[in-house]
């Protein structure tokens, strides 16, 4: 994988370039683009910790409107992550997901499954986690138990948190 750009290069990149930057942090999603591109162009940023809290930021705000146009525009950028066990556009998502491509002889429900039962529950939305170095059978209680809680609002802000802090530990 290409190095990132030092930070403080990021507010004079072209666009393009700061688009495909955010590729690289989160995933390929013309959403994003449009939410966040013009951050990184109008701000300077101490770190890559510190430009990820931003964006959070943005997606937060979206996350905490009232306006219907900016759930979609929220769940339109959530949805840009690929479902579980399915293959991933992401390099880092392939490299996240390998290991869930392995059944375990575990419990139950199949992930296609759960994913099924997850979107049906949260339309519009896909399941966000971080998967890295997780067991299989705990990414799999943890998709049940937040299908169980059958709350959209707190889905939407998890998603961010999770989506925030995996890139932010990669």
């Amino acid at each position: 994988m290409d190095k990132l750009p030092s930070i403080s290069t990021i507010p004079s990149l072209p666009t393009q370039q700061r688009a495909a930057l955010l590729d690289r942090l989160f995933e390929p999603c013309v959403p994003l683009h449009t939410l966040s591109v013009e951050l990184l162009h109008d701000n300077t940023f101490q770190s890559y910790d510190e430009l990820i809290t931003s964006v959070g930021v943005q997606l937060t705000d979206l996350a905490e409107s009232s306006s219907t146009s900016d759930s979609q525009w929220l769940d339109n950028i959530l949805a840009a992550h690929p479902r579980l066990g399915d293959t991933a556009d992401s390099v880092q998502s392939s490299h996240e997901q390998a290991h869930l491509h392995v059944e375990s002889g575990d419990d139950g429900m199949s992930l296609s499954e759960l994913n099924t039962l997850y979107e049906k529950t949260f339309p519009g939305l896909r399941y966000v986690t971080f998967v890295n170095g997780r067991e299989r059978s705990v990414i799999k209680h943890d998709m049940r138990a937040r299908v169980d809680r059958a709350d959209a609002r707190l889905e939407r802000l998890d998603a961010i948190k999770v989506g925030i802090t995996g890139v932010a530990t990669q």
